[in-house]
């Protein structure tokens, strides 16, 4: 119910945005705005899901977070700026300063909360797929992309109008312009924002005490509301303005956020392997399992075999299998670090997916050994046909793969 309840909210608001953009573009300008506004999601999206590949997330939650952000969100920022920016003009008599507070204090507040209602509702509902700044980073950035993109239709579409009344040329129109600022200089800007916001809902996830995980989304909110309003207020600081913001703030913080990508990426990697390798000591994983499962072209080879030999479903078999091998690993490694105060579920949740990898095993189990050989991952003392000297500390052995899946699975972290 409450999945339907979303998809027809979303459907709503995008039929909704779509019909209150169409009117301030006039239809050529939406197609022409709604074809240069594609261009950048591509990049985007890899991007994120990039980020996200050591631990994949459903995508039924990311489609979530960018029809978020496309619909809901833009819905809400559009209505709301437009509001503000009236009732501002109303009280001062001054259209063009209303528009200069409306951009610099009113939009940053409106657009940033917005899209952190998103975040929100995950962290709530889906707090189980919501399991540090990993997630928060991945699902922020979906669902900023989304709404650039219902912004940039919005402000190309109007661009392309202006040049239709203007009879400008290619080279020297608005829209080009417009395109080369939002689409190739700061195609990250949006996302940018949003990321602090995802980074303090993921750091609320492994906090323990109440006031942190109030405060740590708040504080990430805030940060996105500054960085928001700087940005929009570099166009009213002279000549000059906007390329000072550009090259002293935005630029290194970019620069921050994808050193951050790249460190919470291999910190998961590495997480992943060190608690595989106990699982695979106690007979859960093949020994040559884990070096694929902790190589991102390893585990796409793995699928690749797999769909060649068992068509699609084999394929699918092997995705959710790395995806609950690296669940299970993250999930341990929470346990271990958090103890039962930051997973208190963790004996049932690892029951479940110890079970569903042991159902799948026997077709991605392969695949992935294969893997690794053609990877060449595994080192040169690895001996296939040597028996396991015993289960690592806190795990009771693996079943037999002809074996039924036993009740109790393992004793827990140590």
């Amino acid at each position: 119910m409450r999945t339907c309840v979303l998809v027809v909210l979303l459907g709503a608001c995008g039929v909704a945005i779509l019909e209150l953009v169409r009117e301030q573009t006039g239809t050529p300008g939406f197609f022409v705005g709604l074809g240069l506004a594609l261009l950048p999601v591509a990049p985007l999206v890899a991007t994120f899901r990039w980020v996200g590949r050591a631990a994949p997330h459903p995508w039924a939650q990311v489609a979530f977070c960018f029809g978020w952000g496309a619909c809901a969100a833009a819905l809400i920022a559009i209505l709301a700026n437009s509001f503000a920016t009236q009732w501002i003009a109303a009280a001062t008599a001054d259209p063009s300063d209303a528009d200069q507070l409306g951009s610099v204090a009113i939009a940053p507040v409106v657009e940033e909360s917005a899209k952190a209602a998103a975040l929100l509702l995950v962290f709530l509902f889906r707090r189980r797929q919501f399991t540090g700044p990993s997630d928060g980073f991945v699902m922020a950035g979906f669902t900023a992309t989304g709404f650039a993109f219902t912004e940039n239709i919005l402000y190309l579409g109007n661009a392309f109008d202006e040049d239709v009344e203007n009879g400008a040329g290619v080279l020297n129109s608005v829209t080009a312009a417009t395109f080369f600022v939002r689409g190739v200089m700061s195609p990250f800007a949006h996302p940018l924002f949003t990321v602090a916001t995802g980074l303090g809902f993921g750091a609320a996830a492994l906090a323990v005490r109440r006031t942190r995980r109030i405060g740590l989304p708040l504080l990430g909110l805030g940060s996105a509301m500054g960085l928001h309003a700087l940005w929009n207020s570099s166009s009213d600081l002279g000549e000059s303005g906007f390329y000072v913001v550009y090259g002293c703030v935005m630029v290194p913080v970019f620069g921050l956020l994808a050193w951050l990508a790249v460190l919470i990426r291999r910190r998961r990697l590495r997480a992943v392997a060190g608690e595989l390798a106990l699982y695979a000591a106690a007979g859960w994983l093949g020994p040559a399992e884990v070096p694929a499962l902790v190589s991102m072209p390893a585990r796409s080879l793995a699928r690749a075999l797999a769909r060649s030999t068992g068509g699609r479903p084999a394929g699918r078999a092997v995705a959710l299998y790395e995806a609950d091998a690296a669940a299970l690993a993250l999930l341990r490694h929470r346990a271990r670090s958090g103890g039962p105060a930051r997973e208190p579920d963790f004996a049932g949740r690892e029951r479940e997916l110890l079970r569903r990898l042991w159902l799948r095993r026997a077709t991605a189990g392969p695949a992935l050994s294969r893997a690794a050989v053609l990877e060449d991952l595994l080192p040169p003392w690895f001996d296939p046909l040597r028996p396991l000297d015993g289960p690592a500390p806190g795990l009771v052995p693996g079943p037999r793969r002809s074996g039924p899946v036993p009740s109790a699975m393992t004793a827990g972290p140590p």
